[in-house]
C-alpha cells in the first residue's frame, strides 16, 4: 500500500501525517510506503515548520528527513490512497484527477477517525506551540484509526 499526506504547504500538517505514519508503520513491521505533498509550492525543497520538528520530537516521531514537494498528476500514478487535510486541499487535488479511478482515491484524513464527518485538520501555521500538539495528537489518532480501519493493526 503507498499512502500520500497532502495540505497546503507540506510543512506542517502532511509532514506530521507522514511522520505518524512512518513511526507507525516501522514500530508494527507494516509494508506501507508513505510521502507527503502540498498542493502550493510555497515551500518546495524546505524541511518541516521548526515548531512541528521540535513539537514532534517530545512525541518520539522525527521528521527532519523529509522536505517539502508539490502534489503533482503523477501522485495519482504512484499512490493508493492520497489524504487532503482539509476541503480546499481536497479541492485543489481532485481539480488535478484524470479519471474517477483518480478522484476515488482521494479523501480527507479525519475520516478516518470521525467517518462521513469531513472534518478538517487545523493548520497550525499561524497558532501556538500548544495548536500544533492539538494537531500533532489528532493525527496520531488518525493514523492509529487508519491503520485499524485498513486492519493493519488489530483493534485494542
Amino acid at each position: 500500500m503507498r499512502v500520500l499526506m497532502v495540505c497546503l504547504g507540506n510543512i506542517c500538517r502532511s509532514p506530521m501525517a507522514d511522520g505518524w505514519l512512518r513511526h507507525r508503520v516501522k514500530e508494527h513491521n507494516l509494508q506501507v510506503e508513505v510521502d507527503s505533498a502540498g498542493t502550493a509550492n510555497y515551500h518546495v525543497g524546505e524541511k518541516p515548520d521548526h515548531r512541528m520538528r521540535r513539537l514532534s520530537l517530545e512525541y518520539g516521531v522525527s521528521i527532519d528527513e523529509l522536505r517539502a514537494r508539490q502534489f503533482s498528476v503523477a501522485d495519482f500514478d504512484n499512490y493508493d490512497i492520497i489524504f487532503a487535510m482539509d476541503k480546499s486541499n481536497e479541492q485543489n487535488i481532485l481539480r488535478l484527477a484524470r479519471t474517477d479511478q483518480d478522484r476515488q482515491k482521494v479523501r480527507l484524513f479525519l475520516n478516518e477517525l470521525y467517518p462521513g464527518q469531513d472534518m478538517e485538520v487545523p493548520d497550525p501555521y499561524y497558532g501556538t506551540d500548544m495548536n500544533f500538539k492539538e494537531v500533532i495528537e489528532l493525527l496520531d489518532l488518525a493514523t492509529n484509526a487508519f491503520l485499524k480501519n485498513n486492519q493493519l493493526i488489530e483493534n485494542s
